[in-house]
């Protein structure tokens, strides 16, 4: 159907998402990054996104716009509901899942692979050191590679459909690691739910707590502008 070489690559503009289009590119893929506006609260992400597509050699980025928040039901999309500090999250899903966020994102991304076209499409999901996300679990990215390669054109043609979770089974400091290895400057990253507009995170939310505990355990200096305590 086209080139192997074509990709498209979820990203959000966090350390995740860099590290996999720098792994994407690493393994000669001509990457076409997709980001989303999808009503979330946390807009400036999606400015680091486009900085990072640039930086890392992406062939094209484009934003998507979407809304997500016309349902509601997360932290990140309903500003009436707070976003905790990750020692109030307590056990289960947290309240910053956004309902089938990572479901619609790949459907988009599989939409424009058909288009382009481009069978393999990367996400920077994490089932090691994760916030509890269901759409983070290798079944459901199983899952979604089985169900592109029966409801598409393309799949329907050639099977190729290929879903690559590349950091997957990584713990935050290997998959920091490795974007080091790769040259990703992760200065030029956003993981705060709660970033203020001077760019500082506030080293409080899961993503902050998730990202520093990574770049202790890496040994490696946190980049990280936060919130003078």
């Amino acid at each position: 159907m086209s080139s192997p070489k074509n990709a498209i690559v979820l990203l959000s503009g966090g350390l995740d998402s860099a590290t996999v289009l720098a792994h994407a590119v690493s393994e000669g893929f001509t990457c076409y990054c997709l980001s989303f506006d999808y009503g979330q609260t946390h807009k400036s992400e999606l400015s680091y996104a486009a900085a990072l597509a640039r930086h890392l050699g992406a062939a094209e980025h484009r934003i998507a716009k979407l809304d997500l928040a016309v349902f509601g039901g997360s932290a990140l999309t309903d500003r009436s509901i707070d976003v905790p500090d990750a020692a109030e999250s307590g056990e289960g899903i947290p309240v910053t899942y956004v309902p089938a966020r990572n479901t619609v994102f790949l459907a988009y991304a599989l939409a424009w692979g058909e288009v382009l076209p481009a069978v393999d499409l990367f996400i920077g999901v994490n089932a090691v050191d994760f916030s509890g996300y269901p759409d983070c679990r290798p079944a459901f990215i199983e899952a979604f590679e089985a169900m592109a390669n029966q409801a598409t054109k393309a799949g329907i043609e050639s099977n190729a459909f290929k879903i690559h979770a590349p950091l997957q089974y990584l713990s935050k400091a290997d998959i920091i690691k490795k974007g080091v290895a790769l040259g990703v400057d992760y200065a030029k990253t956003v993981s705060c739910y709660r970033l203020t507009e001077a760019g500082e995170a506030c080293g409080r939310c899961d993503a902050c707590t998730l990202r520093a505990q990574g770049f202790a355990d890496a040994g490696i200096a946190d980049p990280t502008h936060y919130v003078a305590s």
